[in-house]
């Protein structure tokens, strides 16, 4: 579970992410950015819930901020075991998914998009791209070998 924010102007903040999300997080008015790297472990446990909350002790307002949810493995190729999707979907509801194959899936972006409307964020932005069917983009489900890809965030 990994998240981290700043009020420094000029500090480049990164996340690094294979078939996770990056989650990008900035309130322009209380000067305050933040990313997280929120695969199926970290949405469970709340890592976007917990940097939201973090950043807004530093200032920063739910309802101002603007939040990226990066390319991550969509819910129709996500596929986990039945009992895993089970034990997520027990969290996150709006995790719930299935593949195109019709086999048990997480839905991690949808599960973001939820627990940030739930912390009153409301200026939601996606990147749609799915890491395992863009061949552009590094996907360890499709690819088995090491690699990252990364989002950065700063302030000027």
């Amino acid at each position: 579970m990994d998240g981290i924010y700043t009020t420094e102007p000029g500090l480049a903040l990164n996340v690094l992410v294979a078939d996770c999300a990056p989650v990008l997080l900035a309130d322009p008015v209380a000067r305050v950015v933040g990313v997280a790297h929120s695969g199926r472990p970290g949405t469970q446990l709340g890592v976007v819930l917990a940097l939201v909350e973090a950043m807004a002790t530093r200032g920063a307002e739910p309802y101002q901020m603007v939040a990226l949810i990066g390319p991550a493995a969509c819910g129709l190729c996500y596929e986990v075991p039945a009992e895993m999707r089970e034990d997520v979907a027990r969290t996150v509801p709006e995790a719930w998914s299935t593949t195109r194959q019709g086999t048990p899936a997480v839905d991690i972006r949808a599960a973001i998009e939820a627990q940030l409307k739930k912390a009153n964020v409301t200026d939601i932005r996606h990147d749609d791209r799915c890491t395992i069917e863009t061949p552009d983009l590094y996907s360890y489900r499709r690819d088995a070998r090491t690699g990252r890809f990364g989002g950065f965030i700063w302030m000027e």
